[in-house]
């Protein structure tokens, strides 16, 4: 669970450019959250995460970057955070755990960081919405099937799609993510579409090169 394609496209595509105070919900070994500070020299950014193995993994990456004087970790349940701080943010993100019925790993730990039910996804967006300024975004990444059900728990928690993003891995399958802002402001939604791979496999498109560029040391 270190580094996968999901983060990386959430944390290059989530718009972190005016956000003063970010959070990073379930931030694995830290990636999301070193991406927003990377993105935006000016924000704070706080990263909860409820494993501790991920968690001491993550504060061994935060100490080793540039951004180590900006990030802030937590080793807790997204839950007792919400019950517990007094912080509003301007930019909430998360790579949440989404799989509900497939079977699960053997690792106690893995399957945490895979299955939702520990943080369901309505759990997470009313609670992301309790967390955000009057101006401020949530942004999720969450397989392509889940759109009609972030609409719908969006609506419940007064927020409303800002952005969309369609995502297919290659030409000859179809969307498999969804990378989605949600607002609190009224707004019209933009939508958009990115294919990562031409027929050949790391045969990546200008699209996804231009999006991720600043992360990856090969492009």
């Amino acid at each position: 669970m270190k580094v996968g394609v999901d983060g990386v496209l959430l944390g290059a595509w989530t718009d972190a450019s005016d956000a003063q105070r970010i959070l990073d919900i379930g931030t694995g070994t830290g990636l999301i959250a070193l991406m927003m500070a990377q993105r935006n020299a000016q924000a704070q950014v706080d990263a909860i995460e409820i494993d501790p193995e991920a968690f001491q993994e993550a504060m061994q990456n935060v100490e080793q970057s540039d951004w180590s004087n900006r990030i802030q970790l937590e080793c807790c349940s997204f839950q007792d955070f919400v019950a517990s701080t007094g912080q509003k943010y301007d930019l909430i993100v998360s790579n949440p755990p989404f799989f509900v019925n497939s079977l699960k790993a053997p690792d106690e730990f893995r399957a945490q960081a895979r299955h939702s039910d520990s943080l369901p996804l309505a759990v997470l967006i009313a609670g992301a919405a309790s967390l955000l300024n009057q101006n401020g975004k949530l942004a999720l990444v969450l397989p392509f099937e889940s759109l009609h059900e972030v609409q719908q728990l969006a609506a419940k928690s007064k927020l409303l799609l800002l952005r969309i993003c369609r995502v297919k891995p290659n030409p000859q399958k179809a969307e498999f993510r969804i990378l989605a802002e949600l607002s609190i402001s009224d707004c019209s939604t933009r939508e958009e579409n990115l294919m990562i791979e031409f027929e050949q496999h790391f045969d990546y498109t200008p699209e996804y090169r231009e999006l991720t560029r600043d992360f990856y040391l090969k492009f």
